[in-house]
């Protein structure tokens, strides 16, 4: 399970705490985040839940970035095989997914099966990669200036969040103090190592990808809706899931839909 943009492996709580104890789950602390030491953690479902009640603390230090995208991708890879993982289930939320998709374009033979939640295959455009740097660096400027606090509260402000403002605020209070838990040099590292504008364009090799993958996506998220639609029709084994109600974090705003797709899929 890889994390998105200022998440953590605890932003799997509530999704492991709906799957079967038994169930063996590995979690990587992505590049840039702060996390628990060891930054990877390898857990099962129920004692992740119960790890998860703990802070994360600002003082852990961010996980050093591997120079590029595809060296975070191939960084995750190897703990993942040098520690014995093979032919699992791979699971990503939005920078996550974006990983998750690198994982399965280079390294294949480590998983069975893939579920990407809110993925982006990577921009065309040249034009549109600059406007996206230009963005990511205005973030990273943010952070150095004004600091995580101001960060947090407009990052969550963008009109891509807006779906959880209906949540329960103790929900949302949760996911801001993992939020916090970073720096921002951290941070701004992701941003500029993984961010979109820093990600290979990925269109190309999906008609190569075997593995059976489901695309999961929030019916009120219009833009990671079309793109799943696009993915889908060039994916060879594919099924697409649109959450009603819900917006881009799915993960988040109905972890018991999720935790139906993975035992759906471990089922078959």
């Amino acid at each position: 399970m890889i994390h998105g943009f200022t998440g953590a492996p605890s932003s799997f709580a509530a999704l492991c705490e709906r799957l079967p104890p038994q169930l063996e789950v590995w979690a990587p602390t992505s590049c840039g985040h702060s996390g628990p030491t060891p930054p990877q953690v390898r857990c099962t479902a129920r004692q992740f839940g119960e790890r998860s009640a703990a802070p994360l603390g600002g003082d852990s230090l961010p996980v050093d970035c591997a120079g590029s995208f595809v060296g975070e991708v191939d960084r995750v890879a190897a703990w993942l095989s040098g520690n014995g993982f093979e032919n699992g289930v791979l699971l990503g939320y939005s920078l996550g997914a974006r990983l998750a998709l690198g994982l399965l374009v280079r390294h294949p033979q480590l998983f069975a099966r893939a579920t990407l939640i809110g993925v982006h295959p990577g921009l065309q455009d040249g034009a549109a990669r600059q406007q996206r740097e230009a963005s990511d660096e205005r973030w990273c400027s943010l952070l150095q200036r004004e600091g995580l606090d101001a960060f947090a509260s407009q990052w969550q402000a963008q009109p891509l969040f807006d779906s959880q403002r209906s949540l329960d605020p103790k929900l949302l209070e949760a996911q801001r103090r993992v939020r916090l838990g970073h720096s921002a040099d951290g941070l701004s590292q992701s941003l500029r190592c993984c961010g979109l504008a820093a990600m290979p364009d990925w269109s190309a090799e999906l008609v190569a990808i075997e593995q059976p993958v489901r695309l999961g996506v929030g019916q009120l998220d219009a833009k990671f809706r079309a793109l799943a639609r696009r993915m889908a029709a060039a994916l060879p084994d594919v099924t697409l899931h649109e959450e009603p109600g819900a917006g881009h974090n799915v993960l988040l705003e109905r972890p018991a839909a999720v935790a139906a797709w993975l035992l759906s899929d471990l089922g078959s």
